[in-house]
C-alpha cells in the first residue's frame, strides 16, 4: 500500500497480549493509525517462561526493540531432553540462530517480562484497557465494534488478537470452540536457589516419562526457573482444583530432585490449567478484518512456538500491508504467507504423545493430542 493509504488507515486491535502488542508495534511502524483494546483492567505478570526463538528476535532487531526484550531475558545455546531420572536422550542447539547477519540465540523470558517489554516500547495511550469487545459488525468499508463498556469504535481494520477464546473468530470465521488435548499443565515460577542445583546455564531441559513431562526453563537474569509439568488427564474442566499429592503423584519416578521441587512448591503460586487448542481456521480475514496469534491458530505448547507465531503474525501483517497495492490484498497474502505455517504447527504441536498413552488414560478414544497420528 501506498505510505499515504498506510497513514490514513485507522486499526483497532482487539487484546493486548503477545500478538496484540507485537501487532500494534509492526502496524504503527507503517504510520498507521493504531490503537489497542484490551478488556483486562490492568496487565498482570501470568504464567511462567517462554522461549523466543532467533527468528522472533530478529524480528524485534527490525522493529527496533531488540534491546528492550534482551534486557530481561537470558539468551539460550540449545536444548536437552532427558529420561525422567535424567539419562540424556538428545541435545540440539536451537535452530536459526546463524540464518541471520548477527548471531541471534533464543532468548528465555518470562511471560509476564516479555509482554510488560512489548507494551512498554509502544507510545503512551495507545492502548484503552477496560474494553471487552461483546460485538463486531462489519459496515462498507470498515467495521464496528461494540463494548461492554458501552463505546462503540468504527475501523478501517480490525486485528482480531484475542486469545482462544477469540469473539472476533467465533462470530465472525468459525463458531468451533477450544479443543480439550487431554493434559494438564502445572506451572510455577521458583527461585534457582531452590532448583537443588538443577540450573547450571541457561538452556532449556525436558525430562520426560509416560504420560508426563517436565520442563525446566532458566530464568536466571531474574535468578529464577520456570518449572513446569505436563501431563495427561481426562478432567477438561478448564481451570482444575489439584492438590499438592496430586502433582506428587504425577512426578512420581521423576529425578529425586524434580520430586523435591514438586514438593516444595507453593500451591498458591502454582498455575493450573487444561490445555486445549483449536481445530486449523479455514478463513483468518474478511476484506476488513483479521486473526492473528491464538485468535487464529492456537496450539499446543509442546514445540514452544505459541508465542513465536503471534509475533511472525504480527510481521507477516506489517509486510503484507507495504507489499500490497490495497488492504484486501494484503490481508489475502498475509493469510497465504502465515497459514501454511501455523497449520503445519498445529498439527505438530498435537504429537505430544503416543497412542499408548493416550489410552492409558482415554481407554478407546483418541482426544487432540493424538488427533494427528493416524
Amino acid at each position: 500500500m501506498q505510505l499515504s493509504d498506510l497513514k490514513n488507515l485507522k486499526i483497532a486491535i482487539v487484546g493486548a497480549g503477545y500478538g496484540g502488542a507485537a501487532a500494534a508495534k509492526a502496524l504503527s511502524l507503517l504510520g498507521a493509525d493504531v490503537t489497542v483494546y484490551e478488556q483486562a483492567n490492568q496487565i498482570r505478570e501470568v504464567g511462567a517462561g517462554i522461549g523466543l526463538r532467533p527468528s522472533t528476535m530478529n524480528r524485534f532487531r527490525q522493529w527496533g526493540v531488540f534491546d528492550a526484550i534482551a534486557k530481561v531475558s537470558s539468551p539460550s545455546d540449545c536444548f536437552e531432553i532427558l529420561t525422567a531420572t535424567g539419562e540424556p536422550m538428545m541435545k540440539e542447539a536451537w535452530p536459526g540462530i546463524h540464518d541471520f547477519a548477527e548471531e541471534t540465540k533464543t532468548h528465555l523470558i518470562h511471560r509476564g517480562d516479555f509482554i510488560d517489554a512489548l507494551l512498554g516500547v509502544l507510545p503512551e495511550g495507545m492502548v484503552h484497557l477496560g474494553h471487552k469487545l461483546e460485538t463486531i459488525r462489519e459496515k462498507g468499508d470498515g467495521s464496528v465494534l461494540t463494548f461492554a463498556n458501552g463505546e462503540t469504535v468504527e475501523a478501517d481494520l480490525v486485528v482480531g488478537a484475542d486469545g482462544i477464546k477469540s469473539v472476533v473468530r467465533q462470530q465472525l470465521f468459525s463458531d468451533k470452540g477450544p479443543v480439550f488435548s487431554g493434559e494438564h499443565a502445572y506451572r510455577a515460577v521458583i527461585s534457582v536457589d531452590d532448583a537443588y542445583g538443577m540450573v547450571v546455564d541457561d538452556n532449556l531441559r525436558m525430562y520426560i516419562a509416560s504420560g508426563t513431562k517436565i520442563y525446566l526453563l532458566p530464568l536466571r537474569h531474574r535468578n529464577q526457573v520456570s518449572f513446569d509439568i505436563t501431563a495427561l488427564c481426562a478432567d477438561d474442566t478448564w481451570a482444575p482444583k489439584v492438590t499438592k499429592d496430586d502433582l506428587l503423584a504425577t512426578v512420581n519416578g521423576f529425578d529425586e530432585r524434580l520430586v523435591n521441587i514438586t514438593r516444595d512448591l507453593d500451591m498458591d503460586t502454582v498455575n493450573i490449567r487444561a490445555v486445549y487448542d483449536i481445530d486449523p481456521v479455514d478463513t483468518w480475514h474478511s476484506d476488513s478484518v483479521v486473526l492473528v496469534g491464538d485468535a487464529a491458530h492456537s496450539m499446543l505448547h509442546h514445540q514452544g512456538q505459541g508465542a513465536n507465531s503471534a509475533i511472525e503474525d504480527a510481521g507477516a501483517l506489517a509486510d503484507a500491508l507495504r507489499q500490497s497495492d490495497s488492504l484486501k490484498e494484503g490481508l489475502v497474502l498475509y493469510q497465504a504467507t502465515r497459514k501454511p505455517v501455523t497449520d503445519k504447527l498445529q498439527q505438530i504441536s498435537r504429537q505430544g504423545w503416543t497412542e499408548d498413552e493416550i489410552n492409558d488414560v482415554f481407554p478407546g478414544q483418541k482426544p487432540a493430542a493424538a488427533a494427528t497420528k493416524e
